[in-house]
C-alpha cells in the first residue's frame, strides 16, 4: 500500500499512468523483447498504485512504474533480486528482462518469472501464528544478507529504511487534521516515542512495503513475498509494520519474538504504521479509510493495554 511521498519523490504521474494498458505493453514487448512477443497480454486480476503490472503469457509478468519516483526502483531490483533471492526463504520475483523507454512510454520497465499465489487476506491463511513466524523467518534470513554496497535508504525507498523525521511534519499535521477523530495526545505520544527511539544498529537490508498485497499465499501458507520497490539497507524497524496490519494477537506476539528486533525498533515500527495511517485515513476512498481506522484501533488498543 503506498502513500504520497515527501518532498522531492514524485507521485504516479496520472498522465502517464492512464495510457499504459495492454496496447502499449505489446507495443513494448515486441519492440525491445521481440522473441515474447507473440504472447497473450493481459492486466493482473489485483494491482497496485506504484506500478502497473500485466500477464505475459502465463509465465511471466510485466512491470511498468507509474512515476519518475517509482522509475527509480527498477535498477534496484534488476541489480538486487537475483543476488537476495536464493539466500531467502520463500519464492521472490525473478528478472527476466530490463526494458527501456519506448513506445510512448517514458521510464524503464521490468520482466518478470511469474509467481503464482494470492494476496495474504487472513481468510486464506490456514494459521496465523505460523504464518507470522515464517514471515519473521524470511525477514530474518534478509536482514542476514551481506548489506555491503546495498542501496541506503532515500528517494527510491520512499526513506524506508531511514529516520522518521523526515515525515514529521507531515505526521503531525495528520494529527492536527483528525484531532476530532483521534486522541491527540496519546497519538501523538506514539509519534515522539517513535522519534525517540533513536536507531543505533548496523545497516541492514529491509523490504520496506511489508503488506498483504505484497505477500502471497498458497495452501494457506506464506509462499511469496513480491515488490522490492521499496527496498534497501538501513533502518529494519520499517517492516514490523504488517503486525498492526494485518496480525493480532498471538500472531502478533509470535511475530514479535520470532524477529527478534528490540523494544526501540518496535516503537519505531508503531511511529511506521501510525504515520500510514493518519494520512490515508482521509484520502477519499471508503475502503482505504476504513482500514486506517481499523489500524489506529489496534495501535491505541495495545498503547491502553501497555499503560
Amino acid at each position: 500500500m503506498s502513500a504520497q511521498p515527501p518532498p522531492g519523490v514524485p507521485a504516479a504521474d496520472d498522465a502517464v499512468a492512464d495510457r499504459i494498458d495492454v496496447a502499449v505493453v505489446r507495443r513494448l514487448v515486441a519492440e525491445q523483447f521481440p522473441r515474447w512477443a507473440d504472447l497473450p497480454v493481459r492486466p493482473v486480476e489485483v494491482d497496485g498504485w506504484d506500478n502497473r503490472t500485466f500477464h505475459l503469457g502465463e509465465e511471466m509478468s510485466v512491470r511498468l512504474p507509474s512515476g519518475a519516483g517509482y522509475a527509480l526502483q527498477v535498477a534496484k531490483e534488476q541489480r538486487w533480486l537475483p543476488v537476495l533471492g536464493p539466500q531467502l526463504p520463500v519464492e521472490v520475483p525473478t528478472p527476466l528482462g530490463h526494458g527501456r523507454p519506448g513506445a510512448g512510454y517514458p521510464y524503464p520497465w521490468s520482466v518478470y518469472r511469474w509467481i503464482d499465489g494470492r494476496t495474504a487476506h487472513a481468510e486464506r491463511i490456514d494459521d496465523l501464528t505460523r504464518f507470522a513466524t515464517d514471515l519473521a523467518a524470511f525477514l530474518r534470513a534478509l536482514r542476514g544478507v551481506d548489506a555491503t554496497d546495498g542501496p541506503a535508504a532515500g528517494p527510491h525507498s520512499a526513506w524506508r529504511g531511514g529516520p522518521l523525521s523526515i515525515y514529521d511534519a507531515e505526521t503531525r499535521a495528520a494529527i492536527g487534521t483528525h484531532r476530532d477523530r483521534v486522541p491527540v495526545d496519546v497519538v501523538t505520544g506514539i509519534w515522539q516515542a517513535a522519534l525517540d527511539a533513536t536507531w543505533t544498529g548496523p545497516a541492514v537490508w529491509f523490504h520496506g512495503d511489508v503488506a498483504d498485497g505484497n505477500l502471497l499465499v498458497r495452501d494457506g501458507r506464506l509462499a511469496a513475498v513480491i515488490d522490492f520497490g521499496c527496498s534497501g539497507v538501513g533502518d529494519p524497524a520499517c517492516d514490523t509494520v504488517i503486525a498492526w496490519t494485518l496480525l493480532h494477537g498471538p500472531s502478533r506476539a509470535a511475530f514479535r519474538t520470532a524477529l527478534g528486533l528490540d523494544d526501540a525498533a518496535w516503537a519505531r515500527g508503531r511511529g511506521w504504521v501510525l504515520w500510514k495511517a493518519l494520512i490515508i485515513l482521509d484520502n477519499g476512498d471508503p475502503a482505504k479509510a476504513e482500514w486506517a481506522g481499523r489500524v489506529l484501533g489496534e495501535l491505541l488498543a495495545e498503547h491502553s493495554v501497555a499503560r
